[in-house]
């Protein structure tokens, strides 16, 4: 299974653009990137800074052969995110619950789920924000950027392609993954 991408210059939220081409198309897996957002969600309803030259996207797939409950699709949505930033970033991730990453406390990516129930189908949509290059000032949440860490800017296809690529795998397999097989991912 390959994910279809969907490339935008700029959007107000990529979640938002998953959602209308859930609602509006028949694709069932799906990555939207986009350059910028203008209204990026974040939990709880706050705002997700975007800055140009920072990662966001959202991956999209349909639930129908995925028997995961939101809790376990929570925790394998971290570790496969960890996963890929840890080839980018040779530093301890930390998973702050339900759905953040850290790195030396501070913050370097968050991640939105949302989903959305189309016919009989129920959709799980991702939103992952990762702060390549520069980070937010957040008043009592310290963030951080992989730049700021590693002194490398990475480029941002190489980030998309390697995502793409865990979530493929993961789709194909999850059927027959447990939560501690998909670590090994």
């Amino acid at each position: 299974m390959k994910l279809k991408k969907f490339k935008f210059k700029i959007v107000n939220s990529t979640n938002d653009i998953a959602i209308r081409l859930i609602k509006k198309t028949n694709n069932k897996f799906g990555i939207i990137v986009a350059d910028k957002q203008k209204k990026g969600r974040g939990q709880h309803g706050n705002k997700w800074i975007s800055y140009k030259g920072n990662l966001f996207v959202s991956i999209f797939f349909s639930l129908d052969k995925i028997n995961m409950s939101l809790k376990q699709l929570t925790k394998t949505n971290c570790f496969l995110i960890k996963k890929t930033l840890a080839q980018f970033c040779k530093k301890k991730i930390y998973i702050k619950p339900p759905n953040d990453l850290l790195i030396n406390k501070k913050k370097i990516c968050g991640i939105l789920q949302e989903t959305l129930k189309k016919a009989d189908s129920t959709y799980f949509i991702v939103g992952v924000g990762i702060n390549l290059i520069k980070s937010p000032h957040i008043e009592n949440y310290p963030t951080t950027s992989i730049l700021e860490l590693t002194q490398n800017k990475v480029k941002k296809k190489i980030i998309i392609s390697e995502l793409a690529n865990i979530y493929e795998k993961f789709i194909d397999k999850v059927s027959k993954l447990s939560l501690k097989a998909v670590k090994n991912l």
